[in-house]
C-alpha cells in the first residue's frame, strides 16, 4: 500500500512543478524509485531534469536505466554525456566497458576500463571484467595479470579464482590451475553451508 500511495503522490507531483522543484529532490526520488526496480518512474523523474542541470549522477542512472532496458546505444549516449559533466566518472567509464564487452567491441571495452583503472586502480571488477576481455582477445597472460590484480584488491570473489584457474589452465600450468579452482570450490562450498 505505502508503494502505490508513494507512486500516486509522485503522479500527482508530475503535474505540480512546486512538488519537484528543486533537482536534488528529483534526483533522490529517482534513486529510491531505482533501487525500488520502479525504473520507467525514475527514468521519467531524471529525463524531466533538464539537460543543462543534469549531475554526473543524473546521467549514469538514465545510462544504467537505459543499458537494464537493452537501450545500449542511448546507454552508451547517457555515459558518454556522464563523462563531460565529469571527466573522472570511472563508474561511467567502466558501464560503457561492459556494453562493449557484451556486444564483442572487445578493443572498445579493454580501452574503456583500462580508463577506469587509471582513474580508480582498486576496482577490482574493472580488472576482472578487462581480464575477460583479455581472454576473448586471447592474451592469456594480460588476463592473468587482470585477475591477480582483481583478486590482491578482492579476495571475497569467487569468480575470481574460477578465473585464474581457467587462465593457469590454459596457460599449461595445471598446478597452479588446481589450486585456485580448490580455492573456487571451498568458497563455494562455504557459501552453501551459511
Amino acid at each position: 500500500m505505502k508503494k502505490i500511495l508513494t507512486l500516486l503522490l509522485l503522479g500527482l507531483c508530475f503535474t505540480s512543478s512546486a512538488c519537484l522543484a528543486d533537482d536534488d529532490n528529483q534526483s533522490e526520488q529517482a534513486k529510491l524509485l531505482y533501487a525500488e526496480n520502479n525504473i520507467r518512474p525514475a527514468f521519467d523523474i531524471l529525463i524531466s531534469i533538464p539537460e543543462d542541470k543534469r549531475t554526473t549522477e543524473n546521467w549514469l542512472f538514465l545510462g544504467n536505466i537505459l543499458h537494464d532496458t537493452q537501450k545500449n546505444d542511448d546507454a552508451l549516449y547517457m555515459y558518454s554525456q556522464a563523462l563531460i559533466v565529469s571527466p573522472k566518472n570511472y563508474k561511467a567509464l567502466y558501464n560503457m566497458a561492459n556494453i562493449y564487452l557484451e556486444s564483442d567491441r572487445l578493443q572498445d571495452a579493454v580501452n574503456e576500463y583500462k580508463k577506469a583503472i587509471k582513474i580508480k586502480d582498486d576496482f577490482a571488477y574493472a580488472h576482472y571484467n578487462l581480464g575477460c576481455a583479455y581472454i576473448r582477445l586471447g592474451k592469456l597472460k594480460d588476463a592473468r595479470n587482470e585477475f591477480l590484480k582483481a583478486v590482491t584488491i578482492n579476495n571475497q570473489e569467487p569468480d575470481f579464482y574460477y578465473n585464474l584457474a581457467y587462465v593457469y589452465k590454459k596457460l599449461n600450468n595445471p598446478k597452479l590451475a588446481k589450486e585456485y579452482l580448490e580455492i573456487y570450490n571451498k568458497m563455494n562450498k562455504d557459501d552453501a553451508d551459511i
